[in-house]
């Protein structure tokens, strides 16, 4: 027999704020699915909590992130996705490897859509549910040596805005909003 217990999947779980995320959410009664590149952090997480699904994932690599994905689409009782995973490439934008930025942009942007597309899809059908895009204040201005972050906040800003006015206009109950906490400390990528 299924549970009717509502779900929560968390991206970004294995550090910082997603932890944060994931102990609250277990705490309020959440059925948690937890996601992130490193298997051994949420393994361990997810024993603190008492359980947790854990899926390791590196949401910048595409196989990886159509896992996560089909996952949100098969779950039946999902009420919560929080689009946590990111990381900060700091340093003069053209000093930096490119392909460092590219994995950045790969995250923040095409990782975010593409969670958002299948929870919203998955939630609009069921008439509830909520999305928590992790952004930053760095999304509402640029600071020399975080250019490319601070851009990708600010397109997490506007596409999570655009979301929500969306979901008003037809009349939807689902709920997203974007979290935009100062500088945390956290591990660097």
């Amino acid at each position: 027999m299924g549970t009717t217990q509502p779900t929560a999947l968390v991206t970004g779980a294995s550090a910082g704020i997603g932890a944060t995320f994931a102990r609250r959410l277990a705490r309020d009664g959440y059925r948690l699915i937890l996601v992130a590149r490193r298997r051994d952090r949420l393994e361990e997480l997810a024993r603190e909590l008492g359980g947790a699904e854990v899926l390791a994932a590196d949401l910048t690599r595409n196989d990886e992130l159509k896992l996560v994905e089909e996952r949100i689409l098969a779950e039946p009782n999902l009420e919560l996705v929080v689009n946590n995973a990111g990381f900060c490439v700091a340093g003069r934008f053209y000093k930096l490897p490119v392909e460092a930025n590219v994995r950045m942009h790969q995250l923040h942007v095409m990782a975010t859509m593409r969670l958002a597309h299948a929870a919203l899809r998955a939630m609009t059908a069921r008439g509830k549910g909520g999305l928590i895009n992790v952004s930053s204040v760095a999304g509402f201005g640029q600071t020399p040596g975080s250019v490319s972050y601070c851009a990708t906040k600010a397109w997490m800003n506007s596409f999570t805005e655009g979301l929500y006015l969306e979901l008003r206009s037809a009349g939807s109950a689902v709920k997203v909003q974007a979290l935009c906490p100062g500088f945390t400390y956290s591990e660097f990528h």
